[in-house]
């Protein structure tokens, strides 16, 4: 979910029993992602919440990284998740696990979770961990298959400072080791043999990252109901990637049971130590990549949403429901990845890659 979601600082009452159903979609740069998404939670003695979701996402890509190096592919990823929160006194506990499938990697994710209220329930302290281990395989080759082990700290910090202002600040830090690239992606270098000018050759990035985080985020409310919510947000990683991203929203709800929300969202990053959209020769160094997520590029995010509470008279099982539509529209400008896929351009003279998406997020929730 690409909304800003900023933590209550009343983190020692159990999420309310609920059912949600959504469809979600993005489309842009040859990608195409869509499916089903269904998540339950249901309480029991006010001490413990559990709950489950299932998702199916349907990829369909003619990238441009796939349409240089390779042919359209289809494929499916599901997910299912479970977990469960422990309330005492003002303490919540919490444990998750998620599993993803696909046909060429999977990835599992176990963690722990832990807050506590101090200072009549003014401020949350929380600290969570979590372990992930990934298999990696490569279609159409038997032989192909590496590990992937990642493990994440975080601690966050939630302060009510007025009757109307909540801050929250967040650091993460993930520690990888392992296969970390995909198995498909190459690298391009000059080459005066090739008719292009250019050849390609497998991509290898180094075994090992770690990255770091720090988010401050705030919610003001405002005399009429609304709100507005803003966040920063610093990044950094061992592999030369600083990245940097701001964003803003405003919420405004309705007395027929409407409420809309707009936001928008400024990303911008540097490239890795070892990326190079095209190389000066074969092998040219020890670790290279043309991953375009690893070079220096910026994103802006346009969007807005609508939610409408309704009653359920007709679900006995339902206290109320709601309805949800939300649509971003999303810009990628790459400042050193260039488009291949341009024709009677001499290597590295080709314009620069850039592209816009849509993601849309419609979904049905259902209160117990």
């Amino acid at each position: 979910m690409l909304a800003l979601v900023l933590p209550s600082a009343h983190a020692a009452i159990l999420p309310e029993d609920r059912v949600d159903v959504m469809y979600h979609g993005y489309e842009g740069g040859g990608l195409t992602v869509e499916g089903p998404a269904v998540l339950v939670r249901k309480a029991y003695k006010d001490k413990v919440s559990v709950w489950g979701n299932y998702l199916v996402d349907m990829i369909s890509s003619a990238s441009i990284d796939v349409v240089a190096t390779a042919s359209e592919y289809t494929e499916e990823r599901t997910e299912y998740g479970f977990g469960a929160d422990y309330l005492h006194g003002k303490t919540m506990m919490g444990m998750f696990y998620i599993n993803s499938t696909e046909n060429d990697y999977e990835a599992n994710t176990a963690g722990l979770s832990i807050s506590q209220d101090f200072f009549g329930d003014l401020t949350n302290l929380g600290i969570s961990y979590s372990r992930g281990w990934d298999t990696i395989t490569r279609t159409g080759d038997e032989t192909f298959e590496e590990e992937l082990d990642r493990q994440s700290f975080g601690v966050s910090l939630a302060q009510i400072l007025t009757r109307n202002l909540l801050i929250n600040i967040n650091y993460d830090s993930t520690t990888e080791e392992g296969f970390l690239q995909s198995a498909y992606r190459q690298v391009r270098y000059l080459d005066p043999n090739a008719a292009r000018g250019y050849s390609y050759d497998p991509a290898l990035h180094p075994r090992t990252k770690t990255t770091s985080a720090i988010a401050a985020r705030a919610m003001y409310y405002l005399p009429y109901r609304a709100s507005v919510k803003a966040e920063a947000r610093r990044y950094t990683d061992t592999w030369g990637v600083d990245a940097w991203n701001v964003e803003f929203g405003y919420v405004h709800p309705f007395d027929f049971g409407m409420t809309t929300e707009l936001r928008f969202r400024y990303y911008e990053q540097t490239e890795a130590d070892f990326y190079s959209d095209l190389f000066e020769r074969q092998a040219a160094q020890n670790f290279m990549s043309r991953d375009k997520e690893l070079s220096t590029f910026s994103t802006m995010t346009v969007g807005g949403g609508v939610s409408y509470e309704f009653a359920t008279p007709w679900l006995p099982l339902m206290k109320k429901g709601e309805a949800n539509l939300f649509v971003d529209w999303l810009r990628f400008d790459y400042d050193s990845f260039r488009d291949v896929t341009a024709e009677g351009l001499a290597p590295g003279e080709e314009p620069l890659y850039g592209f816009d998406a849509v993601v849309i997020r419609a979904f049905f929730s259902f209160w117990m």
